[in-house]
């Protein structure tokens, strides 16, 4: 005896349901692909910021002080003492005739200023000039520039700490591509040991300094205006027809 048809054999066959989409766009869609340049846009981006820096550090901690050298000036950009000392001992070896401190406090009276070093009264008063104008390094590099071109020097020793160095001449070359910028730099005691990356503290500096060298850079090359520097309200071009 043939059993009867079940109640299956009368169900039509059930297609298989399609997946539901999701509310994601489509992988061809315009906004997926912008999705997709932007992570691509922001991996170049970090590539070359580590990059660039690891340039940066290797710049800085290869640079070395220079034995015997002479200019016919020497300027040093405040920031410690210990930059003024080094600058006015190079006077004192005469490496230079004349030395520029860039920078300084409105508040420091050149008698203090010359305490904190080891020149004579005498040399400090004919030989010394002080300059309480820049407030930055752009004010550093337009006060330096404006001195050297008052007193028409062709070449001057740089003064500052090695971290700090590269900046330097770049906003001083940048104004001035006639003189010649010999670096002399002070040798910060924690970028000198060979895992200065490990210590926080010298890891913070050499970040911090290195975004600001990329952030110079990237505005000379949008043509940014980048303001004087100086606490006065003078030009931050130099002088023409040096």
């Amino acid at each position: 005896m043939t059993s009867g048809p079940t109640s299956n054999d009368h169900e039509p066959q059930r297609k298989p349901e399609r997946r539901k989409r999701s509310g994601w766009p489509s992988r061809r869609s315009p906004l997926r692909r912008f999705g997709r340049w932007m992570i691509f846009v922001c991996v170049a981006s970090i590539a070359i910021f580590c990059g660039g820096f690891l340039w940066f550090a290797n710049d800085v901690t290869s640079l070395k002080t220079p034995d015997g050298v002479k200019a016919d000036a020497i300027v040093v950009l405040t920031g410690g003492y210990q930059r003024i000392d080094q600058a006015a001992g190079l006077l004192r070896d005469g490496a230079g005739k004349r030395l520029l401190i860039s920078g300084a406090h409105p508040s420091a009276t050149p008698n203090q200023i010359r305490k904190t070093t080891q020149v004579s009264a005498s040399l400090f008063s004919c030989c010394v000039d002080i300059g309480y104008d820049a407030i930055d390094t752009i004010g550093n590099a337009n006060e330096i520039i404006r001195w050297i071109h008052n007193h028409g020097y062709r070449s001057v020793l740089v003064v500052t700490s090695n971290y700090h160095m590269l900046r330097s001449l770049h906003e001083l070359r940048r104004r001035d591509a006639e003189t010649e910028f010999i670096p002399y730099p002070v040798i910060n005691a924690d970028l000198a040991r060979k895992a200065w990356f490990t210590d926080p503290d010298a890891l913070r500096i050499m970040l911090g300094e290195y975004g600001k060298m990329a952030a110079a850079m990237l505005r000379d090359w949008a043509g940014m205006y980048q303001g004087s520097g100086l606490r006065t309200d003078a030009e931050d071009e130099p002088p023409k027809g040096k």
